[in-house]
């Protein structure tokens, strides 16, 4: 009587020991590992198993003791069809037919299994798993054993579910940090004093501030942001201070980034509350609008230019056609002559506009058509050239191709389009005349044209914008010379479709030339 007291005391004090061990684990595998470790321990067994339900609702074996690992799926007998029901003794819980299952498995495994001690984890009334408790002798499993391993079973049933709620909350971390990290937009969270906790990989890139560099400094610090006149727009009054109220808001600005280039962003600034109702943190999201800025930007110019554009030859080509057919005045042919040429000149200014329009419009919806063929790029200049000659009397246009240029593969009456542009662009921004110089190169990969002038020339703040659609140089001479700003714009458009590449060489006062090579035919 005396030695079963001490026995169980002895395991009451082993059960408070590893009870403590387990409360302080989190790790599920590792938890698994002790809490069978310790049960197969407590009861003298030489083997146990431990099965928990998933998901699914389907039980899988999840830690195993003295059970060769790719025989754990013939102990599945164990745990079909377990008993649902619960019941307020553990104890007293039973699998039926236990000792029968038992020795089909022993007998599948190889391994002699005399005597098991089956026991659910439960916790508020749901079953989590079982555990498995093995002997290899005929010694049974008493009463007071179960007992023992029921009063384990219940602190193993809460170590398991703390576990399991550890793990979930790791698993929803890491998948939000791993979605902040990798998130198209600039993310930053910032802690109550408006202080950088957070970076992502695409605000880092934004701003030009590391997530090291960044942490710990004030926001208006990372995310410099001004106005259209360059004033902050954040500074150590920044209303991020009101937002305590919680209220998100939202803000557009330019961002200067740490190597002082400007890029324009749309950002909104979350707050994030504890139960208590206190500030925890801002969530800052930053959105380039560049792309937007510049769209409205586009559109607001494509107006202003076109209207304009459109209303010159339209407004000439009325008032001539009123006058002249006026009928109280008789006109002499010379200046019938000269009205009519000056209708036709600007009707074709208005058709050339409504085609480039078109073709602008053709090119962003990725619809321009190109009719390929064999080009001898000589003779289209001389023919471009040969017309523009005709219209100027300041200037000289002279072509000069080697004997032996080779054709390309183009589009004929586009690349005429191309020198058409080029030539009239040299002639408009050469108000003072001199000589226009078309010409070639090639070698074996190319063949290379160029149009030169004597004019104004470009600065090189002005180059990156020239193959932009209705973008022209700020100048007094382009604000009197007529045009869209679409010319340079399909000229790089057909040139790209063609293959090749386009570029301008310039200094202000010392003329342009603009080249552009197409790939030589294969042999």
């Amino acid at each position: 009587m005396l030695e079963n007291y001490q026995v169980q005391l002895r395991q009451r004090e082993y059960l408070l020991r590893i009870s403590r061990a387990m409360t302080s684990r989190l790790d599920l595998p590792s938890l698994l590992r002790l809490i069978l470790g310790s049960a197969v321990d407590m009861l003298g067994g030489e083997a146990g198993l431990i099965v928990l339900r998933g998901p699914d609702g389907e039980f899988s074996p999840r830690a195993s003791i003295g059970i060769p690992v790719a025989a754990l799926s013939l102990f599945q007998p164990l745990w079909e069809d377990l008993p649902h029901q619960e019941t307020s003794d553990p104890s007293l819980w039973q699998i039926p037919d236990l000792g029968r299952r038992l020795a089909l498995v022993s007998a599948s495994v190889g391994i002699a299994l005399r005597q098991v001690v089956a026991l659910p984890l439960v916790l508020e009334e749901s079953m989590e798993g079982v555990i498995y408790v093995f002997r290899t002798r005929d010694l049974r499993f008493s009463a007071s054993d179960r007992q023992s391993l029921a009063s384990f079973a219940d602190q193993a049933a809460i170590a398991v579910r703390n576990a399991q709620l550890y793990q979930q909350v790791s698993e929803e971390k890491q998948r939000l940090d791993t979605i902040i990290a990798n998130s198209a937009d600039g993310i930053m969270i910032l802690d109550p004093d408006q202080r950088v906790q957070v970076v992502n990989r695409s605000l880092s890139e934004l701003t030009g501030w590391s997530a090291e560099a960044a942490r710990g400094r004030l926001c208006h610090e990372v995310l410099d942001l001004r106005d259209r006149q360059g004033r902050p727009l954040c500074d150590q009054d920044c209303p991020l201070r009101e937002i305590a109220g919680g209220q998100h808001f939202y803000i557009e600005g330019d961002l200067i980034r740490r190597n002082h280039k400007r890029v324009t962003v749309g950002v909104s600034y979350t707050p994030l509350f504890d139960q208590d109702g206190e500030l925890m943190s801002i969530i800052c999201n930053a959105h380039d609008i560049t792309r937007f800025r510049e769209a409205e930007e586009l559109k607001s110019t494509f107006i202003s230019v076109i209207s304009h554009e459109l209303k010159t030859p339209v407004a000439l080509i009325k008032g001539y056609a009123g006058t002249l057919r006026r009928e109280d005045a008789h006109w002499d042919q010379e200046t019938l002559s000269e009205g009519l040429a000056i209708i036709e000149e600007e009707s074709d200014r208005l058709a050339r506009l409504i085609d480039n329009l078109l073709d602008t419009s053709r090119v962003q919806a990725g619809a321009l058509r190109l009719e390929i063929s064999d080009v001898y790029l000589p003779r289209v200049a001389a023919k471009v050239a040969e017309r523009l000659q005709s219209q100027t009397t300041s200037h000289e246009i002279k072509v000069a191709f080697p004997e032996n240029y080779p054709p390309v593969d183009g589009d004929e009456e586009r690349l005429e389009g191309v020198l058409y542009n080029l030539l009239t662009n040299a002639i408009k921004y050469s108000p003072d005349g001199g000589e226009i110089r078309v010409g070639g190169r090639f070698d074996d990969k190319e063949a290379i044209v160029f149009v030169a002038d004597q004019g104004v020339g470009i600065a090189p703040e002005d180059r990156a914008q020239l193959f932009r659609p209705f973008s022209r140089v700020d100048s007094g001479l382009a604000r009197r010379t007529p045009g869209a700003g679409l010319g340079l714009f399909l000229c790089k458009a057909i040139i790209d479709a063609l293959g090749g590449r386009i570029w301008v060489e310039s200094a202000p006062g010392e003329g342009s030339t603009f080249y552009f090579a197409l790939p030589r035919q294969a042999a």
